[in-house]
């Protein structure tokens, strides 16, 4: 490919992930990559994704502000920080392979289970301890394999959240551990002048569709929302499984 057909696929690449984003809260990561690494390398796809995945969050954010609870966040958030090194550390350890696979198999294991049984809840079980535990985890899988979102997304819908809450969870969830990564990664030398002007280019696509999956969001209730989030985990757990 020559470089306008590139940029081309990464616009195509970033309007889909910021509309999910925008739609869903989450999936903006696996949906980009899976387009950027047909036309970037691994290092230059990461470093446009958590930019710009960051940037999609922060748009979305300030809608959910009025739900946050930091009593509800905190276990999620502290724990999530606290998990990112040692998922560093397990890089040089764990195939990343095997991981990809065994996180892409539960998602899609878990989203046809729960597209069947629609009524299974766990609600207050094992409390901020419980919550604790899936943020680590979640914060361990974005240190290993940025794949920080898949189990608090899954988790806040068992606890049967409202849509708004749900968001109000994982998006500051998500934005703080892809900080992090990011952070880490700028500290090691690994984002440059060329990838921040590549992210500039696309903001304008990450903007428009942030606010077309906003608009479609605020037409769908609790029962769609719901629904939108397991296609979504089901796709990138299939995803994660054969690409």
């Amino acid at each position: 490919m020559d470089i306008q057909t590139d940029l081309l696929v990464v616009l195509g690449g970033t309007l889909l992930g910021a509309f999910a984003s925008g739609l869903a809260g989450f999936a903006y990561a696996l949906i980009a990559s899976a387009v950027f690494l047909h036309v970037l390398p691994p290092r230059e796809a990461a470093v446009l994704i958590l930019l710009g995945s960051s940037l999609a969050q922060c748009f979305t954010i300030w809608r959910f502000r009025a739900a946050m609870d930091r009593r509800r966040l905190l276990p999620f958030l502290l724990a999530g920080v606290a998990g990112v090194p040692l998922g560093t550390l397990a890089l040089g350890i764990v195939p990343k392979e095997v991981v990809r696979d065994a996180v892409g198999g539960f998602l899609v294991a878990y989203a046809c289970w729960a597209l069947a049984a629609p009524r299974f809840r766990v609600r207050e079980a094992g409390g901020r301890g419980a919550d604790a535990a899936v943020g680590f985890a979640g914060g361990v899988l974005g240190g290993f394999a940025g794949l920080s979102g898949a189990l608090p997304t899954v988790w806040c819908g068992l606890r049967g959240w409202s849509r708004d809450v749900q968001r109000a969870v994982f998006q500051p969830y998500i934005l703080a551990i892809q900080l992090l990564s990011l952070a880490s990664l700028a500290m090691a030398g690994g984002v440059g002048v060329v990838d921040l002007r590549r992210f500039a280019l696309t903001v304008p696509a990450i903007i428009l569709g942030v606010l077309l999956g906003m608009r479609l969001y605020a037409r769908i209730d609790e029962l769609r929302f719901r629904q939108v989030i397991l296609v979504l985990l089901l796709a990138s757990g299939t995803a994660l499984v054969l690409f």
